[in-house]
């Protein structure tokens, strides 16, 4: 398993410096593609550790290191929607699964949500004493993809917290959870690592081209990296190719070569595209697609402005349904045809 990244060595010096937390409870929130659940499986697997090592992190040959790395601790408990613990084994944050975009794909039937019975599955493991009478962690991620009946019932958990219990709850999107959970965890802001950080460490990964990777991505390294280098990077380029030149896009096409992959992903590639539509006309200004500079020039243009600005809105009910079970393809041709019709229109 990976080690923390730099910009969390701060914040985990912080957490780590008296190894007592306020509560039985933390909710690492902050934007996605910035490492939080490796960050929070490194916490797990340290405070797990029988002997923790510089900075106290995990050793990572004791007997309790071992278990974890074979997903087998007995005193360590995940909890995901089914479709990302088809890639729970992959080190490379899911959260961007981007979630991972660049991991294996989910089976279409896999739920992207927790449900109930996940959390009830919980009672067991919560109640009854750890291995050696230790202390027990459940890690949940994204916690805000607990559907209402999984939250309330993880709720009636927090409300009556047992002895040498921690709940490790990861979020991209903090507001979605219910305030009552918010209000029972100690909350953490995960950091984003400024420009200069997140260059030198895609640097690292032997990025070639790394400042336009990290401003597709916005500015989130870990999915730079993976529009750069992931199994999904083919996919990204074709999406650009085709979504930049209206005249060369064939929605239908477009649509089966994407379908593969996780339409949430696919949604927020459009939106960023068209927030630079936007941003251009009206400023002059692009934040994310700068490589492709010409092409929003010449769009922008001749689009539609007031068109442009309503599919745009749009997209953030797509983005909505994204993570529900859907015919991906008809979504996304759904998509891509409304696309082209409002780049076509003189």
């Amino acid at each position: 398993m990976a080690d923390i990244f730099i910009w969390q060595h701060d914040i985990w010096q912080k957490l780590m410096h008296s190894r007592q937390f306020q509560g039985h409870a933390l909710l690492l929130k902050g934007k996605k593609g910035t490492g939080k659940y490796e960050f929070a499986r490194q916490l797990a697997k340290s405070l797990l550790c029988a002997a923790p090592a510089a900075e106290q992190k995990a050793c990572g040959t004791c007997l309790s290191c071992g278990w974890f790395e074979q997903a087998s601790h007995p005193n360590f408990y995940q909890v995901m929607p089914e479709a990302l613990l088809a890639n729970s084994d992959s080190s490379a944050e899911k959260e961007d699964g981007e979630e991972k975009s660049g991991g294996a794909t989910p089976k279409k039937s896999a739920s992207q949500q927790i449900g109930v019975e996940q959390i009830r599955k919980l009672t067991d493991f919560v109640y009854m004493s750890g291995h050696q009478n230790g202390l027990k962690i459940i890690l949940i991620y994204p916690a805000e993809t607990m559907n209402s009946a999984a939250a309330n019932a993880l709720l009636k958990k927090l409300e009556e917290p047992p002895e040498q219990v921690l709940f490790l709850l990861v979020t991209h999107q903090a507001q979605r959870l219910l305030p009552t959970i918010r209000s029972r965890c100690q909350q953490i802001a995960m950091p984003l690592p400024d420009a200069a950080a997140a260059l030198a460490w895609l640097k690292q990964q032997e990025v070639s081209d790394p400042e336009a990777s990290l401003a597709a991505a916005g500015f989130s390294p870990l999915t730079a990296l993976l529009l750069a280098k992931g199994e999904n990077a083919a996919q990204y380029g074709q999406f650009i190719e085709q979504i930049g030149h209206p005249s060369r896009l064939d929605p239908l096409s477009l649509a089966e070569a994407l379908q593969q992959t996780q339409l949430s992903v696919v949604v927020n590639w459009l939106q960023k595209w068209c927030y630079d539509l936007v941003s251009y006309r009206t400023s002059g200004k692009i934040r994310y697609y700068v490589k492709q500079l010409p092409a929003i020039q010449s769009l922008s243009q001749y689009m539609d402005l007031p068109g442009c600005v309503t599919f745009t809105r749009g997209l953030n009910a797509k983005q909505q349904l994204s993570h529900h079970p859907l015919n991906p393809r008809l979504f996304l041709e759904e998509m891509f045809i409304a696309y082209a019709a409002l780049m076509t229109r003189k």
